[in-house]
């Protein structure tokens, strides 16, 4: 893992996308991490990145665990039951 002031990373932009590719490069600013470069392969990757680091999927997916745990919510079968008839 590389770890580079943020001077650095933007005079050398590419080569840093490139070495994210092997490992995360950590991005400083005054010695503390403020970034994080990550190679991505593929799209699904992109979108698991995008969810678990996004504020607001993660509140929407906390609640509904709370409510689930509380007893609410539905079977998975029965979520694409509904699915497919509303499709209809």
């Amino acid at each position: 893992m590389k770890i580079a002031p943020v001077a650095e990373v933007k005079a050398q932009f590419s080569a840093f996308v490139k070495a994210s590719e092997d490992s995360p490069v950590i991005v400083t600013k005054n010695g503390k991490p403020v970034a994080v470069l990550v190679g991505v392969s593929d799209e699904d990757e992109i979108e698991r990145l995008v969810f678990a680091y996004s504020k607001n999927i993660r509140t929407l997916l906390d609640a509904a665990e709370k409510r689930i745990q509380a007893g609410g919510g539905i079977e998975h079968d029965e979520l694409w039951r509904q699915v497919d008839e509303d499709a209809a």
